[in-house]
């Protein structure tokens, strides 16, 4: 049955009392049970412990009564949100998300499990994550977009995770000691080369080498792993949530800039490119994706203080994030120059984005008394400031001075992937708007001012710009199918390597 439209002025967030009723009496029954195990597992965890074994019942009244009220509120607020932006009825759509608050019933077999599972909040995230799940699933019931970003998302990490187990339990690792980030095999598999840096960082802090790591994804880690008991799962649970929402932001972007079609090979080209496992892996990508994408997308919608925010975020998480103040810029000019003083201060709100890169300056002044240490750090890996062309010269002199098969194919994939994100540029910079391109050119000149060009095919993954040219090249059918007979293939095999300890980028 198709959703019933209405024309509903707007709806105030404040609870009205009568939203009880209005969808019958199991949905406000659902919502009030789970409001009331809510506010009693709060007293439990919180308050309790707090007062050292002196409890009065006035606490655990206040818990339950504030829970209850909170949780009601929530769940109004949502569903006239969600009602709106589905078009449904709210009384469809209260008693649809009613159904999002059940897997908070879980929290009572915290007094039936073995303690070993019940350990911190790993019952509340659990709940947590189900009842997120469930809001992204009756979300795409009714929003074509939300659909088709979650099926590309599901089928293609499911297929990765499936590729990335078997690997790693068929074939194994490849031979010497490696870092163990758990002891159970199906989770150790994404905790592979830099994952082992972010994890160390949320565990132990900042020391040596590490700083050349940005703060934002390891301190997500150490939050989230504070309820999940294990970093590993943070890490595992932060990257797939920040890689549906950016595939949501670009879909949401490219649809807006051009059409559902190229939205939708857009997402499916990111989801299957060839180094897409590290979305799924402990890795940065997922996040800077999404947050670099958000904000194009909040600074086409003119909304220029979120669009910094999120820019501050992302420069928290990697220095590329910086960039986004040249697409800022360029953006306000070509929407805002002629609006006047309200203008500059939209412009004003661009200043967010360096200011990331400024506090973990800041942070690292104070503690080795070199704001730039992050950088000076990465000669542990052979980078240093060179002109870009010394990086392919590099490249090259090894290929032609080594034997070694596996360095001869690492050397021959990051030159691959570089001519290959410089071609794309250079073949569709009439495609996008100025600032994208200019954005993309900067991403791709960056990492190649380095004096060599490892990590490449990784870099490439968060360039959406050239998923969006691509996008627009598939819709010839011949481009279409070269793109998937490169990407798929090679998804594969790059899993695979991942999964068994061997560098792939």
């Amino acid at each position: 049955m198709s959703a019933t439209r209405l024309s509903q002025p707007a709806e105030s967030p404040i609870i009205r009392f009568g939203d009880l009723f209005v969808a019958g009496w199991a949905a406000p029954a659902a919502v009030t049970i789970a409001g009331l195990t809510l506010g009693f597992f709060a007293w439990y965890a919180i308050i309790v412990p707090s007062r050292h074994g002196v409890v009065g019942d006035a606490q655990l009244i206040a818990a339950v009564w504030g829970g209850t009220v909170a949780t009601i509120a929530l769940w109004s607020g949502y569903a006239r949100y969600f009602a709106r932006r589905a078009g449904i009825t709210l009384v469809r759509s209260l008693q649809y998300d009613a159904i999002t608050w059940l897997p908070f019933l879980l929290l009572w077999l915290t007094f039936v499990l073995a303690p070993e599972l019940t350990h911190g909040a790993r019952l509340f995230l659990l709940a947590l994550t189900l009842a997120c799940v469930a809001k992204v699933i009756i979300a795409a019931r009714f929003n074509q977009t939300v659909r088709e970003v979650l099926l590309d998302f599901a089928a293609t990490r499911l297929a990765i995770v499936v590729i990335a187990e078997l690997a790693a339990v068929i074939i194994g690792q490849r031979a010497g000691v490696h870092v163990q980030e758990s002891s159970h095999a199906l989770l150790a598999v994404w905790g592979r080369w830099d994952a082992v840096h972010y994890l160390d960082i949320a565990t132990q802090g900042y020391q040596g080498t590490n700083m050349a790591f940005f703060p934002l994804y390891p301190l997500l880690i150490r939050i989230v792993g504070a309820l999940a008991g294990s970093h590993l799962i943070a890490g595992l649970l932060i990257s797939s949530a920040c890689f549906f929402f950016g595939l949501l932001y670009l879909y949401k972007l490219l649809e807006h800039e051009y059409d559902r079609a190229v939205a939708r090979r857009a997402i499916f080209y990111v989801s299957i490119f060839p180094t897409a496992v590290y979305f799924t892996a402990v890795y940065t990508e997922s996040l800077f994706f999404m947050l670099t994408v958000a904000s194009f997308y909040y600074m086409r919608e003119r909304r220029w203080w979120l669009a910094g925010a999120i820019g501050f975020l992302a420069a928290l998480t990697r220095v590329e994030g910086v960039l986004l103040m040249v697409p800022f810029v360029m953006e306000w000019w070509a929407q805002e120059r002629n609006e006047g003083k309200r203008a500059v201060a939209d412009l004003a709100a661009g200043l967010l984005i360096p200011l990331g890169l400024a506090v973990y300056m800041a942070y690292l002044w104070v503690l080795r008394a070199d704001p730039l240490y992050f950088s000076h750090v990465q000669i542990h890996w052979n980078r240093h400031l060179a002109p870009p062309w010394v990086s392919l010269q590099n490249a090259f002199g090894k290929l032609l001075h080594t034997t070694a098969p596996q360095l001869v194919a690492n050397q021959l994939l990051e030159i691959a992937f570089t001519v290959f994100m410089i071609a794309v540029l250079l073949g569709g910079w009439r495609s996008l708007r100025p600032s994208y391109i200019a954005y993309m050119a900067l991403s791709i000149l960056v990492p190649m001012s380095t004096s060599n060009l490892m990590s490449m095919p990784r870099f490439a993954l968060v360039l959406f710009p050239m998923f969006a040219i691509l996008a627009r090249w598939g819709e010839r059918p011949w481009v279409n199918n070269l793109i998937l007979a490169f990407s798929l293939p090679l998804l594969g095999l790059f899993t695979v390597l991942f999964a068994d300890w061997y560098w792939v980028a």
